[in-house]
């Protein structure tokens, strides 16, 4: 059973290209379409390392879970609940840290971009 491997435009999903067979409940992959006399199918495998997305949006997501935090303690504080300002600066320097990480990334993937588009093909 030889194929083809193909990346599929996401780059997220292995697709496998093969000789379409005679009987179409043949196929191993979860969808499978017929194009030109192959079947592509994509495979049920997951790739154990999280991608680029998955690492951004958790990466995010933990900023924002900090914010949030940090906000609650700044709120206790003012109301008199939190009597340790201490705990209250380190959670404000943790987030802006954060987001100073965050905006960096986001310089980084926007000069990525931009010399990316500025690429001749």
């Amino acid at each position: 059973m030889s194929g083809i491997d193909l990346v599929s435009l996401r780059g997220t999903i292995p697709v496998t290209a093969k000789r379409a067979s005679a009987d179409p409940n043949q196929s191993e992959g979860i969808n499978a379409t017929e194009k030109d006399g192959f079947r592509l199918r994509t495979l049920a495998q997951k790739d154990p390392t999280p991608s680029f997305k998955d690492m951004l949006a958790q990466a995010l997501d933990t900023v924002n879970n900090l914010q949030i935090n940090a906000d609650r303690m700044a709120q206790k504080l003012a109301t008199g609940e939190a009597k340790d300002i201490h705990e209250v600066l380190m959670a404000v320097e943790e987030v802006n840290i954060g987001l100073q990480l965050t905006m960096q990334i986001r310089n980084k993937i926007i000069e990525a971009y931009q010399e990316i588009m500025r690429m001749q093909v």
